[in-house]
């Protein structure tokens, strides 16, 4: 998680995908009901109207398998619509200008002939997610089991670096892990290909 717990109460705009946190994380859920209690918006993206459906603000129904063909779409409505944080973006990403070249072709419209949510939704869930003060992304396994899941959380990551929605109290990717402590075993170096703080193996300059 690139956030604490705690940080669950913060955020202005909260966007869950794949997680049904309410049930499989009952505990952490509870910030999430904090955070809307305080007034935040939620936008819940789930092939099921689960709990967290029917407490979203915008519920997104996508087709199972297609998370990607929607998040695509979210950061083509960002950078079309001029909501890409271009100061955090010059300052703490790199090759930006190639994954903006990417993402143009997938308009709205394409993401909903895949996904199935409208693509005014779509637009909506954009410029929500992207206007926040802070806003925080939580997934869970919903996203991460497939053959794409990759793809999936990258997508996550992309939308959150391009709007400069990480590094601050109330935002970032934050995954809600299926294991017992499996978050902490990976943050102290216990995987096998990565260091503490999962930093890469194979990267020459960790090596040293």
């Amino acid at each position: 998680m690139s956030n604490p717990l705690v940080d669950m109460q913060k955020p202005d705009v909260i966007f869950c995908i794949g997680t049904n946190m309410t049930e499989c994380h009952p505990v952490a859920a509870t910030g999430i009901k904090k955070a809307l209690a305080k007034g935040a918006t939620l936008i819940t993206a789930d092939p099921r109207r689960i709990k967290l459906a029917e407490l979203a603000h915008l519920y997104l129904p996508l087709r199972v398998g297609t998370d990607a063909a929607l998040l695509l779409g979210m950061a083509h409505v960002i950078d079309r619509d001029g909501l890409t944080n271009e100061k955090f973006v010059a300052e703490r990403t790199a090759r930006f200008e190639e994954f903006r070249e990417h993402i143009k072709e997938f308009t709205p419209q394409w993401s909903e002939s895949i996904c199935g949510v409208p693509a005014a939704d779509i637009e909506k869930a954009a410029h929500l997610y992207a206007k926040a003060e802070r806003g925080a992304i939580y997934y869970t396994l919903g996203i991460t089991e497939h053959i794409c899941g990759v793809d999936n959380v990258q997508s996550l990551c992309n939308l959150a670096l391009m709007t400069g929605q990480v590094g601050r109290e109330g935002t970032g990717i934050n995954p809600m892990r299926g294991q017992n402590n499996i978050q902490g075993a990976g943050d102290t170096g216990a995987l096998p290909n990565n260091y503490v703080g999962f930093q890469s193996v194979t990267d020459p300059a960790n090596q040293a």
